[in-house]
């Protein structure tokens, strides 16, 4: 028992956090690209944190459930539907055998998430379930999801408690601009003086050119000092090289594990899901902050993730006022 893919979207795949360890053999990490949005619908269903997920981009799957589960929506607004009645994102819905789960194309966002009480059945492979799309590695045989694809569940899993506790504020997404922190670096000193002031002090615009490997921007030319060539090097999950031409790419993902062009900065992880969740032509600033400062960050974010973890196990007082309550108590005695 599981799901039925109906459609598969545009680019809907398996994902976790990565399949890490394994950068020196030339395997990219791959996983979720919005850690925050998977963060939240695997908490929302007390999934384990690495647990993994269907991510989906720009138009959304329709999905069949061959059996009783629960799940939880998160990410960019895709209009979600179940049985042609819109659904609750960033809740614990229950879904029934025969349910169909449609989605649209994004309203807000970029990318979507579906977590599973029930655990999707894939294989583990070198420590991930991640799809790997570049090396066909992992996920479901190594590639997105197609119409006629089935996936089985782990186990059995169809109740949670406080159920009416699992709801929280869906994440604003719907912004044309955007602020990014960075910590400069490490081959800032590659970059003249006005490079970098060019950098930190005008607005970059999202470009076509924009996947799971990375995005290119288009703006003012970010000077370096003589070239920005070096030998290659090492590439983390938003590190943002300025090749010859000037204009900055932010490697995200499906990045590759060396490259060759030197890194003017790093997109601090507390705001990667920031730019993920971008679309063609919205707009991008940066702002430096030390390491300091974007580690403290990086802690109130886990921080912030603690305390809906307790949201979610306190018993709703106010049973009528719950959001979605009315829909969600007829689904469970359906």
């Amino acid at each position: 028992m599981g799901i039925r893919v109906i459609k598969g979207g545009m680019l809907t795949t398996v994902q976790d956090m990565g399949r890490t360890g394994y950068q020196s053999q030339g395997f990219s990490v791959a996983g979720v690209m919005d850690v925050r949005s998977f963060q939240i619908a695997n908490l929302l269903l007390d999934n384990p944190e690495n647990e993994a997920v269907l991510e989906f981009t720009l138009i959304g799957p329709t999905l069949e459930f061959t059996t009783d589960t629960i799940i939880a929506i998160t990410g960019g607004d895709f209009s979600p539907t179940i049985n042609g009645e819109p659904a609750a994102m960033y809740t614990a819905i229950y879904m029934h055998k025969g349910d169909i789960l449609k989605f649209g194309s994004a309203r807000t966002g970029a990318r979507g998430y579906i977590a599973f009480s029930n655990y999707l059945k894939i294989p583990v492979v070198m420590g991930s379930r991640c799809t790997n799309l570049k090396s066909g590695l992992g996920g479901f045989k190594g590639r997105k999801l197609l119409d006629g694809d089935f996936i089985e569940f782990r186990i059995k899993r169809h109740y949670l408690p406080f159920f009416l506790s699992r709801s929280i504020e869906p994440e604003d997404f719907d912004q044309d601009k955007v602020t990014l922190r960075v910590v400069m670096g490490p081959q800032d000193y590659m970059f003249s003086k006005q490079g970098i002031e060019t950098f930190l002090n005008n607005e970059y615009t999202v470009t076509s050119e924009f996947d799971r490997m990375g995005c290119r921007l288009d703006g003012p030319y970010i000077a370096p000092k003589t070239t920005s060539d070096m030998i290659s090097d090492g590439i983390s999950f938003g590190s943002i090289q300025v090749p010859s031409h000037g204009k900055p790419i932010i490697l995200l993902a499906d990045r590759q594990t060396t490259g060759g062009y030197g890194k003017i900065a790093t997109v601090i992880s507390a705001d990667l899901p920031k730019l993920v969740q971008r679309k063609t032509d919205q707009k991008i600033r940066f702002q430096a902050v030390t390491v300091e400062e974007a580690q403290k960050i990086y802690r109130d974010e886990m921080a912030k993730i603690s305390k809906l973890r307790k949201k979610i196990h306190t018993p709703c007082k106010e049973v009528l006022e719950c959001r979605f309550a009315s829909r969600r108590i007829a689904k469970l005695f359906e």
